[in-house]
């Protein structure tokens, strides 16, 4: 049993996974640590670090454009040297600096190499780069990092052009596909073309086996009386719906609701507090 570790949550006879956003497995983590990678890795959870672009060749374990606000340093980051970003340190919800430093994908392959994994762990590596930022050099370092531990991550994102580039990299590697960008879900809401958006998802990257879905969007189309969780059970895919910040009485309905339609995995900010809220609820 995983209970008490913020790891999922089974209900019916279903394992709905709490996936570690940004690597949290408390309310008030520290984006990006080693830390909690290790940790997460070594319970069996499910863990989601992002990808962006620096000034060399590959990607940072990094969400946001610019330095400031989640680490010691400044400036954007595609602007920033791997040594510069070496030299900083990240900073805690308060936006002191903390003792965790930057890592870069080569830093968190090396990792995964060493640590000693739950074979139900994975590694979500989310891209946000589109195809038209990345060049081939980028994908060649990802490569390089990534291939000697394939076995461990997904690769997922909303471009699905970027996505499919990187995946042919490296052969065999597990990918997923976040369709809800772009103003998507304003648009499907207002068409309420559901099996059109399943459709157009599966075409756009029809080798992803997870597709990571806005709550939002799957609560509207339940309410609308279509299942979007079914629907890509139907074509043999796994749904994420995202992202619950935080563990509060009023998140409760629509988590409960993301479980009876069998989620495989929910993301949240704080995994444990989700956990015990829907223990307390149950009980």
């Amino acid at each position: 049993m995983l209970e008490g570790r913020g790891v999922a949550i089974e209900q019916c006879g279903h394992r709905t996974w709490l996936k570690w956003h940004r690597g949290h497995r408390y309310a008030g983590d520290i984006s990006f640590t080693a830390e909690r990678i290790i940790e997460g890795m070594e319970l069996g959870a499910s863990v989601e670090i992002d990808l962006v672009r620096f000034s060399g060749d590959g990607f940072a374990v990094l969400h946001d454009e610019t330095l400031e606000a989640a680490t010691t340093g400044s400036g954007p980051v595609r602007q920033a040297s791997e040594a510069y970003l070496r030299s900083l340190y990240l900073r805690d919800p308060f936006g002191a600096p903390s003792e965790h430093k930057v890592m870069m994908l080569d830093d968190l392959a090396q990792l995964l190499a060493k640590i000693s994994r739950d074979p139900r762990a994975g590694l979500q590596l989310d891209l946000k780069e589109t195809s038209q930022t990345i060049r081939d050099t980028d994908i060649a370092a990802f490569a390089a990092a990534i291939s000697p531990v394939s076995d461990t991550v997904i690769l997922s994102g909303g471009d699905s052009v970027a996505v499919e580039r990187l995946s042919r990299a490296v052969p065999g590697m597990a990918i997923g596909y976040d369709p809800c960008h772009d103003g998507a879900v304003e648009r499907l809401m207002e068409t309420r073309d559901f099996t059109g958006f399943v459709a157009g998802a599966q075409r756009a990257v029809p080798h992803a086996r997870m597709i990571y879905l806005d709550r939002r969007l799957v609560l509207f189309a339940d309410q609308a009386g279509y299942d979007l969780i079914s629907a890509f059970h139907d074509a043999g895919r796994v749904v994420d719906a995202y992202t619950i910040n935080s563990a509060v009485p009023q998140a409760l309905p629509g988590v409960r609701r993301l479980l009876e339609l069998k989620a495989d995995q929910i993301t949240t900010d704080d995994p444990v507090g989700l956990e015990r809220l829907l223990m307390e609820d149950q009980a």
